[in-house]
């Protein structure tokens, strides 16, 4: 949560957030590091065009990476019992997400399906999305933000098995370096059933898509 002293009223500046009651009051050392990056990549930061970008950038990285003040856990914490004897699979699919490499601050552009087999009780469908987005709103690797959701949601719900599998653009490697545009990365992490069981795992991927 933002310090009350780091807030102040006013309408969203072009580019920020549309219906923002409040705008983030950017410390001129977070706007002067801007501006020596752009000056350092080349181009001018008194020109025109640039003069209100540091701020707009500072602004921007605030809310990529708002995950840093989000507890995704918390997202958990309210389960239903109340479901008719449901005993089978709940699977979220194809969320789409956006998070930042840690590496390079390039984005990573994907999407994720979540399962989980509940033990005797489920969660509300948003409340996975909200997981992901909690970790994926932070400097990430591919593979921590697989773990780090389900290691969530197996420590949150205790089901009898979790899976995950996030499939995701990496700008890092499609826009700089080896410049290979049209890749994709998938990773994935199975826990308890799905894990143990080569049925119950088919099962999932099945449901996910993804098996052959």
């Amino acid at each position: 949560m933002e310090d009350e002293a780091n807030i102040v009223p006013g309408e969203p500046e072009d580019g920020d957030l549309i219906g923002t009651p409040a705008k983030i009051e950017v410390p001129d050392d977070v706007a002067e590091a801007v501006r020596t990056l752009i000056r350092w990549a080349g181009d001018d930061p008194a020109r025109e065009g640039l003069l209100d970008t540091p701020k707009r950038v500072a602004r921007a990285w605030k809310e990529y990476c708002a995950g840093y003040a989000d507890d995704p856990s918390q997202h958990l914490s309210r389960v239903f019992e109340e479901v008719g004897g449901y005993d089978e699979i709940v699977l979220l699919k194809d969320i789409p997400f956006q998070s930042h490499c840690e590496h390079h601050m390039a984005p990573i552009i994907g999407k994720a399906h979540i399962a989980y087999l509940p033990r005797d009780h489920v969660v509300g469908i948003s409340k996975l999305a909200r997981v992901l987005h909690g970790f994926a709103r932070r400097l990430q690797v591919q593979e921590r933000l697989t773990a780090e959701v389900a290691d969530c949601i197996w420590n949150g719900l205790k089901p009898q098995g979790v899976a995950v599998v996030v499939e995701a653009s990496h700008a890092c490697m499609t826009a700089r370096g080896v410049r290979t545009p049209g890749v994709g990365m998938v990773t994935s992490r199975m826990m308890g059933v799905f894990r143990d069981d080569e049925r119950s795992r088919k099962e999932v991927l099945s449901l996910m898509g993804l098996a052959r």
